[in-house]
């Protein structure tokens, strides 16, 4: 080795295979789309709306639990304590995977959600843009998640901390917006 040579350590030699990322998006777009086809183009299989009522609620607390083991791995990896930021996020991660199944189950049951309001004043005017965002980073929090602990897994950790600091906040952020249109949709409905 030559003195103008660096040795590189090992884990920042480790190159992630482009076909793990395409595959990971590849099963987020399948996901996002079908997804999209469930709520706004399957018939609900109980229209009186008389089945598993507890879901929407159910959904918002998993979100809530969810968002609560986010910021707790949040704090234990500023913390450097990297078993527990492990373990918060795996719990976060479980979370919102029981969120996704109790969704895609409200929505097979019950259908879209229409909110019966005016759209008009203060709340329609609060609701639709967070649900909006919501939606939309939801779709784009899929992958960087899968993605995140792809990396965290196979030991890829500069990888990791680079794409953790984008798929935090998003995932911060759609886990607690989803409470929020939750409990909105929750009192209008009373």
């Amino acid at each position: 080795m030559t003195a103008n040579t660096q040795t590189i350590p090992e884990q920042e030699r480790i190159k992630t295979p482009p076909s793990i990322i395409a595959a990971i998006l590849g099963v987020s777009i399948v996901a996002s789309l079908f997804l999209f086809w469930l709520v706004y183009y399957h018939a609900p299989a109980d229209t009186n709306h008389t089945k598993l009522l507890f879901l929407p609620s159910l959904n918002a607390v998993f979100n809530g639990l969810s968002a609560i083991a986010l910021v707790i791995g949040f704090v234990y990896v500023k913390q450097r304590k990297i078993k527990q930021h492990r373990a918060a996020m795996f719990t976060a991660f479980i979370f919102s995977t029981l969120f996704l199944v109790s969704y895609i189950l409200n929505h097979a049951l019950h259908g879209e959600y229409r909110l019966p309001i005016a759209h008009t004043g203060l709340l329609w005017n609060t609701y639709w843009p967070m649900l909006l965002s919501h939606i939309v980073l939801s779709v784009v929090a899929l992958p960087m998640i899968l993605i995140t602990f792809f990396l965290s897994l196979t030991q890829r950790f500069p990888q990791h901390r680079k794409l953790a600091r984008w798929t935090f906040p998003i995932w911060l952020y759609v886990s607690v917006t989803g409470v929020l249109v939750a409990v909105i949709q929750a009192v209008v409905h009373g």
